[in-house]
């Protein structure tokens, strides 16, 4: 017993040396040969093209002065013009229902930024005498003239009034009125055009997130502004019955600075009545109850303006808070969908009783797939496309391979409808591949990791990127059986040629079909068909 103990311990120690040596004698080859196979790319298919489609880009060039609507510059452009409408919106109901009754020095303090914003608006008519737009069919408009006439019948005149410099009148220490604070209010025209882009940002669920969160303060803002005007306009009235009740008159007495001198002086400060004032419209927008703290509707108009805001408030429940709801729920989708496979894939396995080693194997290969495509399935995506868009798609989801050397000479339409037929594979650590014996149905492309061919436990090849694995083929070949398995070392990468596909391709190519067959046998790296001896 002792002696057939190290008997079998020299068998196991000799059946590992073996081994070593064979993967070191193939490693070696291996490097050697990878620098003789390097990628040789095909620049006649292969070319850098342009990332916008053709029809966007070929007339493009006839001008040096047309600014393209989809350009980078453009799109940083609207943003920095989406903030001053903000800014817009912001300050001109404050300005017309505050600032009318505070000193002409708060007045100024914002004349700097109003005039820079009027200036913004300008450049930005000008601009848009000079962008391109989208017409009804489609087209991309490059002339000047049906530019020009396209923006002078849509927002040329919203945006004219809105550039109009009010605010030059502060810097000629003109007198400024209310009425000129009304005839600002135009200039919130300006949404309707943020409107009109929305649906461009509607993929960007942080960014509509944040326009409606933002649209939401804007409007509470706003009926801020009208909230302050109904408590001045019941105070001036000096109506008997409700001068002193009023939330502006009550809010003065419980801070401790009461209305005097009938009304005209004393009160609480412009700043503690617009926080009192959007303190309460925030509560009344998004509460089913008003009067909270210091601020309460008594007159007859300050209720009706509850109301008002009430139902206001339910209908921006619906909108904006809906919205936010489905907003966030599509960003935790695909959270959500991989947490739905794990679940049923353990489903799966409890219910069928599989082993241990299984369970574990399917649970890391789907793990590892998912990290790797997200949970998409590119093949199932690009169903529905027409294939003359596919077949662009897919050339450049495998160019890699198709940038082969073996591949050098066959044409466009060959590549484009050999793309089609490629597929994305992956291997976990320990997975075999092929087995010796089974039917080849695919052509292998390493993109990464490692690989071991063996057989009778002798390690043959040791492949890894860039490597190409099959058999040598005949056009008509039916069944072709493997010589040795193959087996992933490391975490690996593939695209596989499916042969069915490729038969059908090379029978539409005929003129490529046979350098096919004369070079693919010089260009695997280990050729897997049975009863072909390796080098």
């Amino acid at each position: 017993e002792k002696w057939k103990g190290r008997g079998r311990a020299g068998s196991h120690f000799e059946s590992a040396r073996r081994r070593s040596r064979a993967v070191l004698y193939h490693i070696s080859g291996h490097l050697q040969r990878r620098e003789k196979n390097k990628l040789k790319i095909n620049n006649n298919v292969f070319v850098d093209k342009p990332a916008f489609p053709e029809y966007k880009v070929s007339d493009a060039k006839k001008s040096k002065f047309i600014l393209l609507h989809f350009s980078t510059f453009k799109a940083g452009w609207d943003w920095l013009i989406l903030l001053a409408t903000f800014y817009v919106a912001v300050t001109v109901p404050y300005n017309v229902c505050f600032i009318g009754h505070d000193e002409l020095s708060t007045t100024r303090s914002t004349t700097v930024s109003d005039i820079a914003v009027e200036i913004l608006f300008i450049i930005d008519i000008i601009l848009n005498f000079r962008t391109t737009y989208v017409s009804k069919s489609g087209q991309v408009i490059f002339e000047a003239r049906s530019i020009c006439i396209h923006y002078v019948t849509t927002w040329f005149i919203i945006d004219l009034i809105a550039a109009l410099p009010f605010d030059l009148l502060y810097a000629f220490n003109v007198t400024v009125v209310s009425l000129v604070h009304l005839l600002k209010t135009v200039r919130l025209l300006r949404l309707l055009r943020l409107l009109q882009k929305l649906d461009r940002y509607s993929q960007h669920s942080t960014i509509v997130l944040t326009l409606l969160m933002s649209m939401f303060a804007l409007l509470a803002h706003w009926m801020a502004c009208i909230w302050y005007v109904i408590g001045k306009r019941e105070m001036e009235q000096n109506n008997p019955l409700t001068w002193d009740i009023g939330w502006l008159h009550e809010l003065g007495k419980r801070i401790e600075s009461p209305y005097y001198d009938n009304n005209t002086l004393g009160g609480p400060s412009i700043r503690s009545a617009y926080i009192a004032a959007l303190y309460f419209t925030l509560s009344s927008l998004t509460s089913v109850g008003v009067g909270f703290g210091n601020v309460s509707a008594n007159t007859d108009a300050e209720k009706i303006f509850s109301i008002c805001t009430m139902l206001i408030g339910a209908l921006m429940h619906a909108l904006v808070f809906g919205n936010v709801t489905a907003i966030i729920q599509r960003m935790y989708s695909r959270w959500s969908l991989y947490h739905t496979r794990t679940k049923d894939l353990k489903d799966f396995i409890r219910v069928h009783h599989l082993p241990q080693q299984l369970k574990q194997r399917m649970l890391e290969y789907f793990q590892t797939t998912w990290s790797v495509n997200n949970g998409i399935d590119s093949n199932e995506l690009l169903k529905d496309f027409p294939d003359e868009l596919r077949s662009d798609i897919t050339m450049h989801l495998n160019k890699e391979i198709l940038q082969l050397s073996l591949f050098e000479c066959a044409s466009r339409g060959c590549l484009r409808s050999l793309s089609l037929h490629i597929k994305t594979s992956f291997c976990a650590p320990g997975e075999y591949l092929l087995r010796q014996g089974d039917a080849l149905q695919a052509i292998y492309f390493v993109c990464s990791g490692s690989m071991e061919v063996l057989k009778d436990s002798t390690v043959l090849a040791i492949l890894g990127k860039g490597d190409l694995i099959g058999a040598n083929l005949s056009i008509r070949d039916q069944v072709i059986k493997t010589n040795a398995d193959v087996k992933a070392l490391t975490y690996c990468d593939l695209q596989c040629i499916i042969l069915k596909g490729l038969f059908e391709v090379l029978d539409l190519y005929p003129e490529y079909a046979h350098k096919f067959v004369e070079d693919i046998q010089h260009d695997l790296t280990y050729n897997l068909r049975e009863g072909h001896e390796s080098d």
